[in-house]
C-alpha cells in the first residue's frame, strides 16, 4: 500500500479512538484533588501531634513521598494513574513515582548499574529543565529589579 503522508494521517485519524476529554478531565480533577486532600489531612494530623507549621509541612512531604513510593512498589500507583490520568501528576507524589518506577523496573540489573543508574531516567529531564528555568527566571528577576 503506497500512501502519502497526508493520506496516512487521514487514515490514522479515522481509526483512532476518540478521547473522552470531559470524563478524563473530571477524573484527573477528582484524583488530583483526592491526593491534595490526603496531603492536607496528613498535615492536619502532624499539626495535631504538636508540630509547628514548618515541621508539619516537611513531615507531610516526606509522608506523601513515602506513600507514593509504597504504592508504586505495590503496583497500585500505576492502577490509580490509569484511572485518574494526569491527576496523579500532583508534583510531589508524581515525582516520587517517576523516580521509584524506573528504579523498580531495573532492579534486576543490580543496585549500581540498574536501580541507581536508571532511577532518574524519567525524572532527570524534569530536574534539568526545572533548574535551568529557575536560573533563567532568577536572572530575569534580578535584571528587572535593577531597572
Amino acid at each position: 500500500m503506497d500512501m502519502t503522508p497526508k493520506e496516512y494521517q487521514d487514515y490514522v485519524a479515522k481509526k483512532a479512538k476518540k478521547s473522552p476529554i470531559v470524563k478524563d478531565t473530571a477524573l484527573a480533577f477528582l484524583i488530583g484533588g483526592a491526593i491534595c486532600t490526603l496531603g492536607q489531612g496528613i498535615m492536619e494530623l502532624w499539626t495535631a501531634a504538636g508540630l509547628d507549621k514548618e515541621s508539619a509541612g516537611t513531615r507531610t512531604s516526606v509522608s506523601l513521598v513515602f506513600l507514593s513510593v509504597l504504592l508504586t512498589g505495590l503496583n497500585l500507583y500505576n492502577k490509580i494513574g490509569r484511572f485518574g490520568g494526569a491527576g496523579t501528576l500532583v508534583p510531589i507524589t508524581g515525582f516520587a513515582n517517576a523516580v521509584a518506577s524506573p528504579a523498580i523496573d531495573f532492579k534486576a540489573e543490580g543496585i549500581v548499574t540498574g536501580m541507581a543508574a536508571r532511577m532518574f531516567v524519567v525524572a532527570g529531564p524534569v530536574i534539568v529543565f526545572g533548574t535551568v528555568a529557575s536560573v533563567v527566571y532568577g536572572v530575569l528577576l534580578f535584571l528587572w529589579n535593577l531597572l
